[in-house]
């Protein structure tokens, strides 16, 4: 399947500010599953200052202003064929090591209700436990927008009993990690029914023996498919964030987000003409 995403950032503040400086991870690149066909990042307002592969393997720029400026607009868009691999990435690579995603962080720190969730979990092998624990953080936690915040910890997501695919998915790494599993957070975009979206999407990975890396869903209760599209990895939302940055100054800032994900149009007349 080849998808078309466009995904826009923008910025506004109410006074100039004096400096900032954006964190952007918002190239995907080829790899299993995936392979990009086209891609583009334009900023207007700021300049690029770097390009550069991070520990994880993620494609990172540097964005920054010094200039007053009231507003910011970060463009990401472009083209990426994409194939259904019932959620197996497959073997560890990269630098980072295997033992590193058994790490605990701020976010996904197990607490009592992780750990009571942990002991709920039965099957009669890693793969069938981790699909038992998908299942039972969809059925735990309801996805409602606006309810959790990017600071919101595993345990909080579990105790209030909603949140959205960024909580599900710190709350299958914190439950899996604790039960010895190495596990990592995935940033990403997903083809829904509705092609307009205001937040790109979120799922975990967990290395299982003989599969490798293995993607689960908690927010929608399934692998990733074809209909799923890796950006970054890291240990929790902070290392995998799409954007994120820093702002010298008073200025109150107002960030909006528009994603598009499609078909694309090659693909959309082939399918017709068939």
């Amino acid at each position: 399947m080849r998808l078309k995403i466009s995904h826009t950032t923008e910025y506004h503040y109410d006074d100039p500010v004096q400096y900032s400086l954006q964190r952007l991870r918002l190239t995907p690149k080829s790899q299993p599953g995936q392979i990009v066909h086209s891609w583009a990042t334009t900023v207007h307002g700021a300049r690029l200052e770097a390009g550069y592969t991070d520990h994880f393997g993620n494609h990172v720029d540097l964005v920054s202003t010094d200039t007053e400026q009231v507003t910011i607009r970060i463009v990401a868009e472009g083209e990426v064929d994409t194939q259904d691999r019932a959620g197996v990435f497959g073997p560890h690579q990269g630098f980072v090591p295997l033992w590193l995603y058994l790490r605990e962080t701020p976010l996904t720190t197990p607490g009592k209700l992780v750990r009571d969730l942990a002991r709920t979990i039965a099957g009669e092998n890693e793969l069938a436990r981790m699909h038992d624990l998908m299942g039972a953080i969809h059925k735990a936690v309801a996805y409602r927008p606006g309810e959790t915040a990017p600071d919101t910890t595993a345990e909080q997501a579990l105790e209030k009993r909603q949140g959205v695919c960024q909580d599900h998915a710190h709350i299958l790494i914190a439950t899996a990690r604790h039960l010895g599993i190495p596990a990592r957070y995935v940033s990403g975009y997903l083809l829904m029914e509705q092609p307009e979206q205001t937040a790109s999407h979120a799922w975990a990975e967990v290395h299982l023996q003989g599969l490798g890396w293995v993607g689960f869903d908690a927010a929608n209760d399934i692998c990733p498919d074809a209909r799923y599209v890796r950006l970054s990895i890291g240990l929790d939302y902070k290392d995998a964030a799409p954007v994120s940055g820093m702002v010298v100054g008073m200025a109150a800032e107002t960030m909006s987000v528009a994603i598009t994900v499609e078909p694309a149009a090659s693909q959309s007349q082939s399918q017709s003409q068939n």
